[in-house]
């Protein structure tokens, strides 16, 4: 007869066996990469004691090539659910230490299986990827792994939250999961993204370059733009997750979780001294930023992309909200084909999640050249349009000094759909610069008079006297209020309170058709 107990303890022998993954030898060199494990990562990104783990005696079926011969603990990945700040996520991490995390078709249907949980507990889904690819012994049954995560990850995009952070290689078909995820973490010198690796390009094409140079955490954070944010060590990104978890709603059918704040003085003198009045000197939009947010509260997303625009995730009175702004000390401000992108991605991932997305404006207009314009300058640009008049979250714009030509248009006026649009008095609201604007409509006038600088100047102050100035605008409805800078925290506080309950249907269509 059987006892109860030696059951037992063959259970608990099979589940330490799960969890040494392939064995100590592989742990240590997983360890001397810097990199952590699968349940390592695991641990510290939920509430300590808040992991359930899900399928964890799954193994391959395959035959071929060996693998009958080998056992693959979980099959090379670890799901499961736990807490995050007491609120519940679904996950995988995929375990390097079997079949260096390959993806084969079991591997491919624990996360398959969980994000389907996710996706009916309106919970959000965090990926932990650190693997060699598809598991070429398994053949095509490893390609259609991936078809059905990939689906998964269209259809729940903008119903959950989907986080993929990088902890190592990600190439091939596996790095269009992360892409179609909302954020993309990276962790330096340990993570790579790359189509092709370094060995294939150097066959193909010649060129000789390393994986980290290829596709580490710098370059998709700071050229190609696929990342979101990088971090030095796996603690720090998954410390970061967890930060940015804070800001989002569990799923698009709930608001972002409100904090509650210290009262504060909310009237800001000090901004007066923020921004230069002469209209060509460049200054720090954060320090705006800094101003009107709660302390502390601002998480920069895409930092070192396009930095003529900064975007990201701040709190107002504990309230989540998302801001778009115009950075004047690189390229003026102006838009071009990247920090479109950039901005109509973010503005589109707020909108999703019921964010209220608010815009400071300091624009010159978008950037000419014939690189942006054999680039799809207008394409790209006209995402920002989309994006904004798609929208249906509350929508603020504070126009903080220069609000220049279709750029004007592009950054959430009121003809395309903002709430509430708010200037500073020093604003200029016009077609384009008054030097620019003068010399067009003046020009004969200028050429033909005996002093050419002088009346220059005196027509450069005559277009600025009677139109690059916020009064015009708000004498039109273009312009709510021209306001004090100082209260620009009150005002901001005052609309996000109005529009709390805010309401917005678009006619009935399967989908837009967004100029990608």
């Amino acid at each position: 007869m059987i006892d109860i107990y030696e059951k037992i303890n063959e259970l608990y022998d099979k589940r330490r066996e799960v969890e040494l993954g392939g064995g100590d030898e592989r742990i240590d060199k997983q360890h001397e990469k810097g990199k952590l494990t699968a349940r390592e990562r695991i641990e510290l990104l939920v509430d300590k004691g808040s992991f359930v783990e899900l399928s964890p005696f799954i193994e391959h079926r395959t035959n071929d090539f060996g693998l009958d011969e080998q056992k693959g603990p979980g099959d090379g990945v670890v799901t499961g659910y736990g807490k995050v700040n007491g609120r519940p996520i679904y996950l995988f991490s995929q375990d390097f230490t079997v079949f260096g995390g390959a993806l084969g078709e079991m591997h491919a249907k624990k996360i398959a299986n969980v994000m389907d949980l996710a996706a009916k507990n309106g919970t959000p889904f965090v990926g932990l990827n650190d693997s060699g690819g598809a598991r070429i012994q398994e053949g095509v049954v490893s390609l259609d792994g991936y078809g059905h995560i990939f689906y998964r990850n269209a259809i729940y995009s903008g119903v959950i939250p989907q986080i993929s952070v990088i902890m190592g290689p990600c190439a091939g078909g596996a790095v269009y999961s992360p892409a179609i995820t909302d954020f993309v973490f990276m962790v330096e010198k340990t993570s790579q993204m790359f189509i092709t690796g370094p060995k294939v390009i150097e066959t193909v094409t010649g060129e000789k370059i390393s994986a980290e140079d290829l596709g580490g955490a710098h370059v998709h954070n700071s050229i190609s733009g696929n990342a979101h944010f990088e971090s030095p060590s796996e603690q720090e990104v998954l410390e970061e997750v967890r930060n940015l978890l804070s800001y989002l709603p569990q799923n698009n059918e709930e608001k972002p979780p409100r904090l509650e704040v210290e009262e504060e003085n909310d009237y800001r003198p000090d901004l007066t001294d923020v921004i230069p009045f002469d209209a060509i000197r460049p200054y720090d939009v954060r320090k705006v930023i800094e101003q009107v947010c709660d302390s502390d509260s601002f998480m920069e997303i895409q930092k070192n992309f396009a930095k003529n625009i900064v975007v990201g995730f701040a709190r107002i009175k504990g309230e989540t909200v998302g801001l778009v702004c115009n950075q004047p000390k690189v390229m003026a401000g102006g838009l071009d084909i990247n920090s479109s992108d950039k901005a109509a991605r973010f503005i589109r991932t707020c909108d999703s999640f019921n964010i209220p997305i608010i815009t400071f404006e300091d624009v010159t207009g978008f950037f000419p050249g014939v690189k942006q314009e054999h680039g799809g300058i207008i394409r790209h640009g006209a995402k920002i349009l989309y994006a904004y008049s798609e929208a249906t979250v509350p929508k603020l714009t504070v126009i903080l000094r220069k609000a220049y030509g279709g750029a004007y248009v592009a950054l959430n006026s009121k003809s395309i759909g903002a709430d509430l649009v708010y200037a500073w008095p020093n604003a200029e609201i016009a077609v384009m610069g008054p030097q620019g604007a003068a010399n067009i409509i003046f020009a004969k006038e200028i050429q033909n008079s005996d002093n050419p600088e002088l009346v220059r100047q005196q027509k450069i102050e005559e277009y600025r006297e009677k139109f690059a100035n916020p009064y015009v605008a708000a004498s039109r409805g273009m312009v709510d209020d021209v306001i004090d800078p100082r209260e620009t925290r009150i005002k901001i506080i005052q609309a996000l309170e109005m529009l709390r309950n805010k309401k917005e249907s678009r006619p009935f269509k399967k989908h837009g058709n967004i100029p990608l």
